[in-house]
């Protein structure tokens, strides 16, 4: 009778260093103006507010919604900005937008998506999930969207929508034109009778 002995080995997971994990600031009920070269230009709006440097990249996380409002030189409101998350990549200088994203410009442009990124130094706003852009002449629909940061030069990839007869020919003739997936006209059908043989 032969008797082999093992050893046992317990099977852990390396520990998880606190520091990457636990924010090294966290702010509650957060209601700050931001000012770049002295001139005050947003304020932000949050419920909580963690700041993580530990982190690669380090970023501050607003887990519980973002309201930024953006100002002019004489603080008057230009736009906000709303979503249910957001990232601020602090040395990239990248903000990443998600859940219901919502835009509103001062010349009444409005922009919802579930995700947007807006880069501080390029000065531009993207997208690669379903965008919805509605001014007061147009509405766009697409899957990718790629705009600057006053919202007044955006291009939109695998669009529809309804556009200007002009946009396309140049012409004034016709006020609009429904671009997009239509089904296509069919006349009614006139109900007969069910035989009962």
């Amino acid at each position: 009778m032969m008797v082999a002995c093992q050893e046992q080995h317990e099977h852990i997971a390396p520990a998880v260093n606190p520091r990457d994990s636990v924010p090294m600031m966290t702010s509650y009920g957060v209601n700050a103006l931001i000012s770049d070269s002295g001139v005050i230009k947003y304020r932000i709006v949050t419920e909580q507010w963690d700041y993580n440097p530990n982190v690669n990249p380090s970023r501050s996380i607003f887990e519980k919604g973002l309201f930024l409002t953006q100002f002019d030189e004489k603080f008057h409101v230009q736009g906000y900005i709303q979503c249910d998350t957001a990232y601020n990549y602090d040395k990239l200088r990248l903000w990443e937008l998600r859940g219901r994203v919502r835009i509103l410009t001062k010349d009444g442009l409005r922009f919802t998506s579930e995700q947007l990124f807006w880069d501080e130094v390029k000065h531009e706003f993207y997208s690669h999930v379903f965008s919805k852009l509605v001014t007061p002449e147009r509405t766009l629909q697409g899957t990718y969207f790629r705009s600057d940061d006053r919202m007044t030069h955006y291009y939109v990839s695998n669009s529809k929508g309804t556009f200007e007869k002009s946009d396309f020919d140049g012409s004034n003739d016709e006020k609009s034109e429904d671009i997009g997936d239509q089904p296509p006209f069919r006349d009614m059908s006139q109900p007969q009778r069910k035989s009962t043989r």
